[in-house]
């Protein structure tokens, strides 16, 4: 099943690749949960999901929580009359200043399918700061939501940076991450989502980490761009390799496949 929300880098066209190399466990761990995908697409027999983003997690707790209610209220937003450009921006200035989180919650799912290319993008001061999509007619995506929330009752779900999930993790457990990727060349900046930056040292965290739990019987798989950076971080892990069809931009010949690694760090 496609997660229902738009989401860069998500990894619902490689869940094949990536079910074929993640291993057997008791439990899987995602500490970069983004749209779901993995945990969606997989069957262990229990699951611990997180992310930094607030306003995601938000939204996964009150579609768990209230389901086919908080479905339909959502789907309320979804009017011809508010899409346009005039009641988007209104809507996004609603969503950086309410306080009611379950409204806050169904605005995010508005902006995401309204809102350009489906990014999920923040300013230095925490506002979420995408502009209007200039799309006909948005999908809404209520089987997805409905599959979702049946998903999601047996869940854990926290707000939580990735070094505090990992934590949290015992033997037995298999963690997927799925970090905000190194750039693919030199000259280009390591990727900053506003308040949620993840630069070179989070990058060489996150792995040394994986290495140490691999250690205690903690298996652990990471996604990311397949760089000579990469490659050096990865040296201790079982590396897959992957040529990925990139399609944030809106313009079909612009959609280039790019190099990603699955790297797996087993002890």
């Amino acid at each position: 099943m496609k997660p229902f929300l738009k989401w860069p880098g998500n990894k619902y066209r490689i869940i094949q690749h990536i079910s074929k190399v993640l291993p057997e466990g008791k439990r899987l761990v995602e500490p970069f949960v983004g749209s779901g995908s993995v945990f969606l697409n997989t069957t262990f027999p229990n699951y611990f999901i997180a992310e930094k983003n607030a306003d995601l997690i938000n939204l996964y707790e009150n579609l768990r929580n209230h389901g086919k209610d908080f479905i339909d209220f959502s789907k309320e937003i979804f009017n011809p009359k508010y899409n346009t450009q005039n009641k988007y921006y209104k809507n996004r200035k609603l969503f950086n200043t309410i306080n009611d989180l379950e409204l806050k919650a169904a605005l995010f799912i508005y902006l995401n399918r309204h809102g350009y290319n489906g990014l999920c993008r923040y300013n230095m001061n925490g506002e979420y700061n995408v502009p209007y999509g200039f799309y006909k007619s948005p999908y809404f995506p209520y089987k997805e939501m409905l599959y979702f929330h049946e998903r999601l009752q047996k869940v854990v779900i926290k707000c939580w940076d990735y070094r505090k999930t990992l934590q949290y993790t015992r033997k037995g457990d298999v963690v997927y991450c799925d970090p905000p990727y190194v750039p693919l060349s030199k000259t280009a900046n390591f990727t900053q989502y506003g308040p949620f930056g993840f630069d070179k040292f989070d990058q060489i965290e996150l792995a040394e980490r994986a290495q140490s739990l691999s250690k205690r019987g903690v298996k652990v798989v990471i996604s990311n761009h397949r760089t000579d950076f990469i490659l050096n971080l990865y040296s201790a892990a079982k590396i897959t390799n992957l040529s990925v069809q990139r399609n944030i931009s809106c313009q079909g010949h612009t959609r280039n496949r790019v190099k990603e690694v699955l790297a797996v760090f087993s002890g």
